[in-house]
């Protein structure tokens, strides 16, 4: 019997350690988001949007409530202050060009520029145990 059909099992490169970490965050900030989204979501906010990506950059989980619009951005760590030591200066400029994109591109589209919105920026914060703090109004622009 042929042992050819090993030779493709032999030749695929097999992903790095590298490659492995980046899955394993990338999975485990989509869970971060999913538990901030439904924490929103059971405080009555409705997700407007997630991962929403804009010349900016890209904002985690847009929420409406009424008038209230709030912009969150996910952060995950063992422990809720790793997590909020994540967020630099320059994440919150970028955010705060996606949350233009955003209102303006988007959330008043066909809309006159001057209909009042309460935007807020919020810092959701999710430890090891999934366990989710909010930070309401967490940073200004």
């Amino acid at each position: 019997m042929p042992l050819d059909f090993f030779a493709e099992d032999l030749c695929r490169p097999v992903p790095s350690a590298r490659v492995h970490r980046g899955q394993r965050n990338h999975l485990a900030g989509l869970a971060a988001e999913d538990a901030v989204a439904r924490d929103y979501a059971a405080r009555g906010w409705r997700i407007l949007a997630r991962r929403w990506r804009g010349q900016g950059g890209e904002i985690d989980v847009i929420a409406g409530k009424g008038d209230d619009l709030a912009i969150v951005e996910v952060k995950r760590g063992a422990t809720h202050d790793i997590a909020a030591g994540h967020l630099s200066q320059s994440q919150m400029r970028r955010l705060g060009a996606a949350a233009e994109d955003y209102l303006f591109g988007v959330h008043l589209a066909g809309r006159c520029p001057c209909t009042p919105v309460d935007m807020r920026f919020d810092l959701a914060l999710v430890d090891g145990q999934g366990r989710v703090d909010i930070a309401e109004a967490a940073f200004f622009l």
